[in-house]
């Protein structure tokens, strides 16, 4: 009889047993043997391509978790104000890195793309679950590539679902494929780099002019387009999405006083800031924020989409607006609230070193003029080393929260 200490060993075997073979009349097409003669393709070129786009891909979903974390804190996640140009590094890190693994994951799939119809489809059923894994893989990788250009460029109506929640939680699925791939394939990746290099075929490219060529189309995706984030490549950006110059008062706008609907609310003679904690008030009209002492403040802001911008900024520190409920800024976190009405960026909260951070300012003026209201006039919000999302418009109430 068989006891019940076989059992697992009997469904492994039954797990690793090689499925029958397909019948010959399905080898037709790019399922034919013979059907790839191109000897480009190699284990060794399709580890390299691997090392090169995990590095990217690495980086990318490092850069992309911060900033979700930063936008959406949990509870042990504290993001300091200084240096005030770390998140305008890392987003655009973020975007760069993503850029410039589109030509690498194009030419990882044309390496492997023949693998796709090998004979049979599935050797085992452990075998079938290795290859589902890549399809997850693949599947995703290609839905973050492809939602992040349609991002930076703004074009949503091909995405019926919020960006940043599809992306992040897109992202996790992605590395999970990944680790998944990685572990298996490892060992076969480190043998084929380990492999003394192959002489240049003269039968079609070699692997070093291959390598080579995805190597200068991510430069040139790289430096075409980095100069959104980098000002004195600026001239060269010429396939990046939006240009830092551009827009009023020399900053691009993404949402506009006539698209969040606060234009005749932000125009209104009766506008008030309201600053409020448990048991005290304050009610500010413009020309009261205007009496209190002005601080001119030289700080980036920096988009989720890749591009930032440095400018020139006056008005009142937040620190001196929630000291006007008496509270202590060193351990006060405020909600900044929009006269928008509804939006998923509308309020955001301002941390303890944000708040008691100088350089952190309601704004009246960029450069030498009062706020474009596109730009958030009467007052909008303007803090060192935080997201353009984060940095709210139009503001109209201050809630202060002490934490003692």
């Amino acid at each position: 009889m068989t006891g019940p200490a076989s059992v697992p060993r009997r469904i492994a075997q039954w797990c690793l047993a090689p499925l029958p073979p397909p019948p010959a009349a399905l080898r037709r097409g790019p399922a034919r043997p013979g059907a790839f003669p191109s000897r480009s393709r190699s284990t060794r070129l399709t580890g390299q391509l691997g090392a090169a786009l995990g590095l990217a891909f690495g980086i990318c979903f490092a850069t992309g978790l911060l900033s979700h974390l930063i936008q959406h804190p949990p509870d042990w996640f504290g993001w300091p104000s200084r240096p005030i140009g770390l998140y305008r590094f890392t987003q655009g890190l973020h975007v760069a890195t993503g850029l410039a693994s589109i030509p690498l994951l194009g030419v990882k799939l044309w390496s492997v793309y023949p693998r796709l119809f090998g004979w049979p489809p599935a050797r085992s059923l452990a075998h079938a679950a290795e290859r589902t894994s890549l399809a997850v893989l693949v599947a995703s990788a290609l839905f973050l590539l492809v939602s992040g250009v349609l991002n930076i460029s703004r074009w949503y109506a091909p995405m019926p679902f919020f960006f940043t929640a599809g992306h992040y939680r897109m992202a996790w699925l992605a590395l999970g494929a990944l680790l998944v791939h990685v572990g298996v394939h490892l060992p076969a990746v480190r043998a084929a780099l380990a492999r003394p290099r192959d002489e240049p075929r003269q039968d079609g490219l070699s692997r070093r002019a291959l390598l080579g060529g995805v190597a200068t189309a991510s430069g040139l995706i790289t430096l075409t387009t980095v100069g959104q984030t980098i000002r004195p490549l600026a001239g060269i950006a010429v396939l990046a999405p939006r240009h830092p110059g551009t827009g009023p008062q020399g900053l691009p706008v993404n949402r506009t006083a006539d698209g969040a609907g606060v234009r005749t609310t932000a125009l209104d003679p009766a506008y008030r800031l309201q600053i409020t904690a448990p048991g005290r008030h304050v009610s500010l009209d413009l020309a009261a924020i205007h009496a209190l002492p002005q601080y001119t403040a030289r700080l980036p802001i920096a988009c989720v989409e890749g591009w930032s911008a440095t400018a020139t900024w006056t008005g009142v520190r937040l620190r001196d607006l929630v000291a006007l409920v008496d509270a202590d800024p060193r351990h006060t976190t405020a909600l900044v609230e929009s006269l928008q009405v509804s939006g998923a960026y509308r309020a955001c909260t301002v941390p303890p070193e944000h708040v008691d951070d100088p350089l952190t300012l309601i704004a009246l003026r960029l450069g030498d003029a009062p706020l474009h209201l596109d730009h958030g006039y009467p007052a909008r919000l303007i803090a060192p080393n935080r997201p353009g999302v984060l940095q709210t418009k139009w503001v109209s109430r201050i809630t202060v929260e002490e934490h003692r």
